[in-house]
Formats: C-alpha cells, sequence, structure tokens
C-alpha cells in the first residue's frame, strides 16, 4: 500500500550488543522512533494496521533478499524459507497479537528449523509505543524488533561452542542485523501492504 505519506526515521542505539556466550540463548533487539504527521498516526494508529506492519516485516526480507528468502504458510506456522519449502531456515507457530493503551506487539515463537538447536525455544517480536509528541503537528513512536531467547545451530555445543559463538556473531548475527535495521529505515515510506487472509495470517 502506497500514499499514506512520509515518515521521519531515526535509528536508535542498539538495545542489546552483549556478546555472544557459548551457553544460554542469544537475542538482538533494533530500535527506531518515528516520527508521522499526527493525524496520519491517529487513522492508522488500529490493530488492522498493526497487522500490516507485521506483513510489511516478511515482504521487506524477500525484497532485500532478492527473492532468495521467502516465506511459507502452514496451517497455524510461518516459515522463513531458502528459496523453496525443504530449505527451512525457520519455522514459527501462528503470531500472537497483543494490544493495549499505547502499545501493540506481534510475537511469533520460533519452532524449528536449520538455523535453531532447539525446538520450540525463542521467538521474534515486533512491538510498537506511543512516544509523547513534540508537537500538535507530529506524532512519535517507538517501534522496536527483536529476536529473544534464540538457540542458534550454527553456535553448537561443547569445547568447541566459543568458536561458533564467534562464527555465529560474525555471521548469521551480523546479517540479521543488517537486515533488522533495513526494514525500521524502510518504515520511512509507510509502505503497509495488506494482508490478504487477514486475522493475524499477514500473507501477501
Amino acid at each position: 500500500m502506497s500514499g499514506l505519506g512520509r515518515a521521519e526515521v531515526r535509528l536508535l542505539g542498539e538495545a542489546r550488543q552483549a556478546s555472544v556466550h557459548p551457553q544460554g540463548p542469544v537475542g538482538s533487539v533494533q530500535e527506531a522512533e518515528l516520527h508521522v504527521d499526527a493525524d496520519l498516526l491517529e487513522r492508522i494508529w488500529t490493530p488492522s494496521y498493526l497487522e500490516r506492519l507485521a506483513h510489511s516485516y516478511w515482504v521487506y526480507l524477500r525484497r532485500a533478499s532478492l527473492g532468495l528468502i521467502r516465506v511459507a504458510y502452514g496451517p497455524g506456522s510461518r516459515s522463513i524459507v531458502l528459496l523453496a519449502p525443504p530449505l527451512v531456515l525457520l519455522r514459527f507457530r501462528a503470531p500472537r497479537y497483543d494490544t493495549g493503551s499505547g502499545f501493540g506487539q506481534v510475537t511469533w515463537p520460533i519452532e524449528r528449523g536449520l538455523l535453531v538447536s532447539a525446538p520450540g525455544r525463542g521467538h521474534l517480536r515486533i512491538a510498537v509505543r506511543r512516544l509523547e509528541a513534540n508537537s500538535e503537528a507530529r506524532g512519535r513512536v517507538l517501534v522496536r524488533a527483536e529476536v529473544e531467547n534464540f538457540y542458534p545451530l550454527l553456535r553448537g555445543n561443547g569445547r568447541f561452542a566459543w568458536l561458533g559463538a564467534r562464527l555465529y556473531s560474525l555471521t548469521q548475527l551480523r546479517v540479521h542485523r543488517a537486515l533488522t535495521k533495513g526494514f525500521l529505515r524502510s518504515l520511512a515510506a509507510l509502505e503497509l501492504p495488506a494482508s490478504t487472509i487477514g486475522a493475524g495470517g499477514e500473507r501477501g
């Protein structure tokens, strides 16, 4: 969807820059502050646009990867695949939507995949929170993208897990951070395509 207008996007300092340890879960959090016309913000601050924001994340991944990364939809699941469904990098259970006064978030629990060592651990989440406006004409929104409690297969375990942790930091984690920051920057265009299946399905 286009024609909503433009937003000013300011990436914030990375919320989590801790080193990857050889044991335990890992995480990554990126945030951005969006400045949007106040009347437009009132119009799009609805559950349907939260769903559109969620869908726009998957659309961005496909575009940024030149179509190499795709999203496959199954009964109660979403899978990030490399070119074709047999190469499932990450499989998520159906998204959970939570909204309240001044905030909303979408959480995809991680189930399994070629990139995860422990099934059913961790999640991907996109959250939005309204901030106090700087002026009557402009509204502010904090957008947060996070992966938490994730166990990467690349890190491995045992005596060489320290090497795997280093390798994960230099490859998979770095790519994830770059893609997430790119997604946050892309929100300046306010292109929030509608899902074709709705009700939390966010299929394009």
